[in-house]
């Protein structure tokens, strides 16, 4: 039996401009099937979400754009489940928003947060992680963030310092680090006590509610006005009148860095948070010459480490080609140097700028 207290708020709001040109405005990467393993992102999270907590406990926060996407993709999601920001303003009005409605409806109410974009493998552990956060969140005042255990020096991920000891379960933090050098994320490695951020939280309403009082009053202040209003149908005319005061603040930023009441659970799952074209080596199998496709069968020749994704399962030929990535859609064809990984965003900028919005 599924515990009727337990919810969650599905953020998908994002663009993920880094996977362009698949992922674009108008159909950002969380309604992409991404790896190509037949599912979208948002599909794949929901499905994880609802072994958890009744389907229709889980809410979506998404721009006012893509609420038609979410209907097709989630036939199952009825729509006072999604909430339609007007505008985007960062994680922490969103997640304020959904708790308030969460809290109207419940006030025994315990809540997931969880980004809508992420690949996470190892169900079985991933539940494991929430139901022993749910358990504590459930009789303690605490944020709780689940912390991935680092395999590499990775750096574009966030840090997070916990406080070494010998117990089990969720230990406390000390401190969060953005994206750190090569030379500091080995050292925390070597120290042991550090896990990547993972942007997944668990609360209980009423504990959250109150930290933004306590932390960002002036966000609490405006969302608090609109009470009334949630889960009515007057909700929607509140929104647009104010969503578009609210800070644009993360809830690392705003909550998280603040409070003395968080805590970590370094979680066993494999997970992945598919932050450019590069994750797809990380997660999918390659050929004999460290190539990887994506929809399509390829023939390399002279051709290694190249990552390439196109569409109808497309015949792809490959000669003296090496360490590129070749990405197809209905109107870009995106060929870039690996090394420029990073630069994709502002590749975007510059076809948008020469060829139209609608290219973005």
């Amino acid at each position: 039996m599924k515990n009727t207290n337990h919810y969650a708020i599905l953020m998908a709001g994002g663009i993920g401009s880094r996977f362009w040109p698949v992922s674009t405005t108008q159909y950002p990467k969380q309604f992409q099937d991404i790896l190509g393993v037949g599912s979208t992102l948002i599909q794949a999270t929901f499905h994880r979400l609802a072994k958890l907590m009744p389907s229709e406990n889980i809410i979506i926060l998404t721009h006012k754009d893509y609420k038609e996407t979410v209907k097709e993709q989630l036939p199952q999601v009825k729509d006072d489940q999604i909430v339609l920001e007007p505008e985007m303003r960062n994680t922490a009005p969103s997640i304020l928003l959904g708790a308030l409605k969460i809290k109207k409806k419940n006030k025994d109410a315990l809540i997931l947060v969880a980004p809508s974009d992420h690949w996470i493998q190892g169900d079985t552990a991933f539940q494991e992680n929430i139901e022993e956060a749910f358990q504590i969140v459930a009789s303690e005042d605490k944020l709780i963030t689940l912390g991935i255990e680092p395999t590499f020096p990775n750096t574009g991920y966030g840090y997070i310092q916990y406080k070494k000891d010998d117990a089990e379960g969720a230990k406390p933090v000390l401190k969060f680090t953005e994206k750190p050098s090569f030379k500091k994320a080995e050292t925390f490695i070597e120290e042991g006590n550090y896990v990547w951020n993972a942007g997944i939280f668990i609360w209980s309403a009423a504990f959250i509610v109150e930290s933004f009082q306590k932390y960002h009053p002036e966000t609490f202040r405006l969302f608090e006005k609109g009470s009334e209003f949630y889960n009515t149908e007057k909700e929607l005319e509140f929104l647009e009148e104010n969503y578009h005061k609210a800070q644009n603040v993360s809830i690392d930023y705003a909550i998280m860095e603040k409070s003395d009441s968080v805590y970590v659970i370094p979680a066993k799952f494999k997970w992945n948070d598919l932050g450019t074209w590069k994750s797809l080596e990380d997660e999918l199998p390659q050929d004999e010459n460290q190539n990887t496709m994506v929809n399509g069968r390829l023939l390399p020749l002279n051709s290694t480490g190249n990552i390439i994704k196109t569409q109808n399962n497309k015949v792809v030929v490959l000669d003296g080609l090496n360490d590129f990535v070749v990405v197809e859609d209905d109107r870009v064809l995106l060929i870039t140097p690996k090394k420029n990984i990073q630069e994709i965003k502002a590749l975007r900028e510059k076809a948008i700028e020469k060829f139209g919005e609608d290219l973005g």
